[in-house]
């Protein structure tokens, strides 16, 4: 039997998903395979969104009218503000969900989508057609045939497979073939891929022990609460919302050496030491075995113990991935107090899985071997749920353009994490699961979590994803901002109105009369704590009703910090004139002495569309990027 879409998305993760809503909000006739529809969006670790940059990009996500912060905002059951003691550009949200909530969540949201179909089963081959077809020349995409006997033909393909690329599970020495705890690998795919010339490796992860609460002793742990303020993900969020589900406690607790000695000894049986596991795994994730080989000095390491949600017993136990023996396991864990009485639901493992080089796919995902193919998720060799969806949304809009002979779209370094991430794959490909971390952007101040809707709705928009509702309550929330600025810019303080406030919150008094603007600019200062001193202040911010606290926030920040803001923009633009020069097909590599061995080696391998990307492949130095502007002046 065989059925025609405009866009086939192979896998139902965090990549999937939004790959599959954006290609159908957009309007392609889009089929969604899964293997099974009770696991849509699985949270295969720990049941959380969000983190140190991560949480930035589902802000991204949200802003383009991609689903994972709603969804997130309806299953939260814990939110935190990650890095308040650090600038904004740090700031970071984090909400703890619930797991199966989640899930049945983002079914809801798939179920509704118009032009989406989804269909349960598992791929087994790619269909590629080798003649011209439709203007396109080499290798094409055309469908996929399933194990049910289905044939399915595309004008685009998305995988977004995960870790079931020929997945293979270790708990000691026990391996058991699955792409996550009890369900199957995807044995086929990944040959029927690789044998057109994209290149395949392995990688591996883990994930921790899953524990029955009714026997820790909660009493020896220190409670985590989430924050009071009522934030959340999705800019769409009704200002002070309370989430529908139950606030619940995080709690932390500690290894210890007794701990440390009974993991030691059971090394030998450890898939990561004794030669079972060869792939390369997480460096910012380690498995507890590998947290007491790389710190053995450290007497004890923070673990952090989360319910997985409000009507169930089992918690996730952060921070102790391992793929340690069951008993090993168990009787560690034991030795620490609160877990005297452990019982668990089930061990933690280590997983295999094949992922392809990034570096053979344009910034648009499509790849450069078989073109109308799109990769996304951990298939690029990313680890998180938030890398794996921010990928797929650009995947899913990348497609369906595809299908209307569109340009895709490509996100800037500059305009948002999504686009650090897509780039850093392309351009510098993956030696480890890469995880997107705050430090990897260089212009971190224009990519702040407040401003995601400011840089990307309006993106949305145009591209069809996000809706017309959601640009106008971007844009009313962006003139409420700068009314702000304006009337900071405009309002002159006197000395005698705010001098004795000032001594009181602990800053220097005025010498001289100032704008609001100036004052704004001291960090001790907020327009909150400004206007109980100033009725002209007070009366004006009795004007903001809706999403006050939203606002205020975001023109503080562009009020603090707009020296630095500016100084960024000015170097991204400085970057941007070097994007606009494109060098591929223009120099043969081989043949430039002047530029160094290892940088004609990596030009040669990466072939940089731009000059810009040129100058970010590790091994090319910026006098080899000299060498090629000179070449291009002549």
């Amino acid at each position: 039997m065989q059925r025609n879409y405009d866009v086939i998305v192979i896998g139902a993760g965090h990549a999937g998903c939004e790959a599959a809503h954006a290609a159908a909000r957009i309007g392609a006739q889009t089929l969604l395979i899964t293997m099974d529809m009770n696991k849509i969006a699985q949270m295969s670790c720990n049941p959380a969104v969000g983190g140190i940059a991560k949480g930035q990009i589902v802000r991204e996500i949200d802003a383009l009218g991609g689903a994972m912060g709603r969804v997130t905002d309806a299953t939260t059951i814990q939110f935190r503000m990650l890095n308040r003691s650090k600038g904004p550009a740090m700031w970071s949200p984090r909400a703890q969900c619930d797991r199966g909530k989640f899930i049945w969540a983002w079914r809801e949201v798939l179920e509704n989508t118009p032009n989406l179909h989804i269909w349960q089963d598992q791929v087994r081959k790619l269909l590629v057609d080798s003649s011209p077809r439709g203007g396109r020349e080499g290798a094409v995409a055309t469908g996929v045939e399933t194990y049910l006997g289905m044939t399915f033909t595309a004008k685009s393909i998305i995988l977004t497979a995960g870790t079931f690329l020929n997945g293979l599970m270790h708990i000691g020495r026990v391996k058991l073939p699955g792409g996550r705890c009890a369900e199957p690998p995807s044995l086929e795919l990944a040959e029927s891929i690789a044998q057109h010339g994209i290149r395949v490796a392995r990688m591996k992860t883990g994930t921790p022990v899953r524990i029955d609460a009714r026997s820790v002793d909660f009493s020896l742990m220190t409670e985590q609460p989430g924050d009071t303020e009522g934030r959340r993900f999705s800019f769409m969020s009704c200002k002070g919302a309370v989430a529908p589900l139950q606030d619940m406690k995080c709690f932390i607790t500690y290894t210890n050496e007794a701990v440390h000695e009974r993991l030691r000894a059971g090394l030998p049986d450890s898939p990561l030491y004794n030669g079972q596991i060869q792939s390369i795994g997480p460096r910012y994730c380690p498995s507890i075995e590998t947290k007491l080989m790389t710190f053995p000095d450290k007497d004890q390491h923070q673990l952090f113990l989360e319910p997985e949600g409000t009507s169930t017993n089992e918690y996730y136990l952060n921070g102790f991935s391992s793929s340690l023996p069951i008993n090993v396991q168990i009787e560690a864990l034991k030795l620490i107090p609160a877990f005297r009485n452990l019982e668990i639901f089930r061990p933690g493992y280590a997983i295999e899985y094949d992922f392809f080089d990034p570096t053979q796919l344009h910034h648009s995902l499509e790849s450069r071997v078989i073109s109308g193919l799109y990769l996304a998720g951990q298939v690029n060799g990313t680890t998180g749920y938030e890398e794996a969806a921010g990928q797929g949304l650009v995947a899913g809009i990348n497609a369906a353009r595809l299908c209307t002979g569109e340009e895709p779209l490509v996100l800037k370094r500059d305009e948002a994490y999504i686009g650090v991430l897509i780039d850093d794959l392309v351009c510098k490909g993956v030696d480890e699961p890469y995880r997107m971390f705050t430090s990897r952007a260089e212009y971190r101040i224009l990519l702040r979590q407040d401003n995601a809707d400011a840089r990307l709705t309006e993106l949305g928009h145009r591209m069809g994803v996000a809706t017309t509702e959601r640009l106008q309550h971007y844009q009313k929330k962006h003139e409420e901002v700068e009314r702000i600025i304006r009337f900071a810019e405009d309002e002159s303080i006197k000395m005698n109105e705010i001098n004795g406030l000032l001594e009181q919150l602990g800053t220097a008094p005025l010498t001289r009369g100032c704008k609001l603007m100036e004052l704004l600019g001291r960090p001790q200062l907020t327009f909150d704590n400004l206007s109980p001193a100033l009725p002209r202040l007070q009366a004006f911010m009795d004007t903001l009703h809706d999403r006050r606290e939203e606002i205020i926030e975001e023109a503080e920040i562009e009020i603090k910090y707009k020296g630095y803001i500016q100084r960024e923009m000015e170097q991204a633009e400085k970057m941007h004139r070097l994007e606009n020069i494109r060098i591929r097909g223009r120099f043969d590599y081989d043949t430039l002495q002047s530029i160094s061995t290892e940088g004609r080696q990596k030009l040669v391998k990466h072939d940089p569309e731009t000059l810009a990307q040129a100058s970010r492949i590790p091994g090319v130095s910026p006098s080899d990027i000299n060498v090629l502007l000179v070449l291009l002046g002549r």
